[in-house]
């Protein structure tokens, strides 16, 4: 059984969403929250497999909450916007968030995005995170320092955080590497690992901030390196 908690400060949202997801047998929706903080600690107490969790709520905001939830507990964030190019939605990507759905997001793709998340994928849209990089990616970051980081993956790892990074599947990244699945599951693993990242979201993230990855920069073409 998949166990959720909403958190949204709008009581007509979370009891929209804890509704539509409570109608399937394999969820189960084990607590609602009206603002960040008592998202923390329902999330603590509750234990959920994912938050679907509000970004802009009043006291302590979702951005803050999505990082205390993800340092605090095992629980996939995926975070509700009204927009999509949101720098609130940029900061909760950063500080964790798998992945994001706009407030109108149609019903079946809410209960889909959910268990996505839970299965450990990320839910970023190529497009809407290209929009989100070229709007808030430049304010600042720590390139250098970041930079640096990439020299502790192989080639082939560093070749898969950039195809990672441009919305590709596992399966896309096998085929444009010439490689198994099974190989790009363990080269997405070990980069995570050597970079502390928590999953692919954070991933993209980072290969934009970090320069690996240009908004508008051509793909890298296709190998038959092994």
């Amino acid at each position: 059984m998949l166990r959720v908690l909403v958190a949204d400060d709008q009581d007509l949202f979370r009891g929209g969403f804890a509704m539509i997801l409570g109608a399937h047998d394999d969820i189960a929706v084990v607590g609602e929250a009206a603002d960040g903080a008592e998202a923390v600690a329902k999330a603590v107490e509750l234990e959920p497999d994912v938050v679907l969790m509000d970004i802009r709520m009043p006291g302590m905001d979702g951005v803050e909450a999505t990082a205390r939830v993800c340092r605090r507990t095992g629980a996939k964030v995926l975070v509700l916007t009204m927009y999509d190019v949101d720098e609130y939605v940029y900061d909760a990507l950063r500080a964790g968030a798998s992945g994001f759905l706009l407030k109108d997001v149609r019903r079946d793709d809410l209960v889909r995005a959910v268990r996505l998340v839970a299965e450990g994928e990320s839910l970023l849209a190529p497009a809407i995170t290209r929009r989100l990089v070229a709007e808030f990616v430049g304010r600042g970051r720590a390139r250098p320092r970041l930079q640096r980081r990439l020299a502790e993956l192989t080639d082939r790892e560093t070749d898969t955080l950039r195809l990672l990074a441009r919305g590709r599947s596992n399966a896309e990244i096998a085929a444009d590497l010439v490689v198994s699945e099974h190989t790009v599951k363990s080269h997405v693993s070990n980069l995570l690992t050597k970079l502390d990242l928590r999953d692919r979201a954070q991933a993209v993230v980072f290969a934009y901030e970090s320069g690996l990855v240009v908004v508008g920069e051509q793909e890298m073409p296709r190998t038959d390196r092994r």
